[in-house]
């Protein structure tokens, strides 16, 4: 194993973990993990900053399902409109479980982010998280100005599973002439089979762990449609024209050869993009603010960036 890539802190934070001997999700149904996430999801997340104003609301799926959202403003003076996306292998997860994230996003960008609860597997197997993340911006785009959402800068944004709904958006919008300032992709999934070197070098003991990956892609997609670009962003004909991107991926990842590897084509397509590779980090850093510098630094970073892409 490759543990001495680890930073002592994220070390220290690893074996607390393995010594409390949680079940892994893999061993759970999906209704049990997702509790489990939710009761630990925040425990080494920052606090959660107070705001000026936190709403929930609903807007509708394409096939009318009202889709629980969530929307933050740090102050009474935004400016853009992020749409959050979250992680959880598309099987987990939800508002409750990256509040603490959105606000600070709000908090360092001075933007309004919105955060959707699109629906979840295996109950609503693929692509249906790709086309509610697709409605919520395509919503954003022609009504949310009539809400109250600056609806002239809009930016999309997520982590893990959710960094790959970020991406996969940030394609359709300039397929539908709808001008992104930025794509904000944290340790994003984009290939198709989990079968890079990182997969390999990182299988286990690094928080996430191959056999919990696998049961992920279970319960969202089956193998034969695992190479459609919707779930693999990586096999995406061109990448020419979408958003500006920031990447923010962590070192000891299952998925940082990917998150590189996108980055790599991005760039090759003539797409502006800052990376940040975060050293010794694993996956599922950016939620770890109450502990981890790398964390607050990379939330920061976004913040910033988002701030920059709203204002030019």
């Amino acid at each position: 194993m490759s543990t001495h890539l680890l930073t002592p802190r994220m070390a220290g934070l690893l074996e607390r973990i393995q010594r409390a001997r949680r079940p892994p999700f893999h061993a759970m149904t999906p209704q049990q993990a997702r509790a489990a996430y939710e009761a630990a999801a925040e425990v080494l997340d920052l606090p959660r900053a107070p705001l000026a104003s936190i709403r929930d609301m609903a807007l509708p799926a394409f096939d009318g399902t009202p889709l629980a959202a969530r929307r933050y403003r740090a102050n009474a003076a935004t400016r853009g409109t992020l749409l959050y996306l979250h992680g959880g292998g598309f099987t987990i997860g939800g508002l409750a479980t990256h509040d603490s994230l959105c606000r600070q996003l709000a908090l360092h960008s001075g933007a309004e982010v919105l955060a959707l609860d699109y629906r979840l597997a295996p109950e609503h197997r693929f692509p249906t998280a790709v086309d509610d993340s697709w409605a919520a911006l395509r919503w954003l785009a022609d009504h949310g100005a009539a809400q109250g959402f600056d609806a002239q800068r809009l930016a999309v944004a997520g982590d893990s599973a959710g960094g790959t709904l970020a991406a996969v958006a940030a394609i359709w919008a300039r397929d539908h002439g709808i001008a992104l300032r930025a794509q904000l992709l944290i340790t994003p999934g984009t290939t198709a089979h989990a079968d890079t070197a990182s997969h390999r070098l990182f299988a286990n003991g690094f928080l996430l762990d191959a056999t919990t990956v696998e049961w992920f892609f279970e319960q969202y997609i089956t193998r034969s449609q695992r190479s459609d670009w919707r779930f693999a962003p990586l096999n995406a004909d061109e990448l020419e024209g979408v958003a500006p991107a920031v990447l923010v991926l962590a070192e000891c990842d299952p998925l940082v050869d990917e998150g590189l590897a996108y980055a790599d084509r991005l760039r090759a397509a003539g797409v502006a993009v800052t990376l940040e590779l975060a050293r010794g980090m694993t996956h599922d850093f950016i939620k770890m603010g109450r502990v981890l510098d790398e964390a607050r630094h990379a939330q920061a970073l976004l913040g910033a960036e988002l701030k920059k892409a709203f204002e030019a």
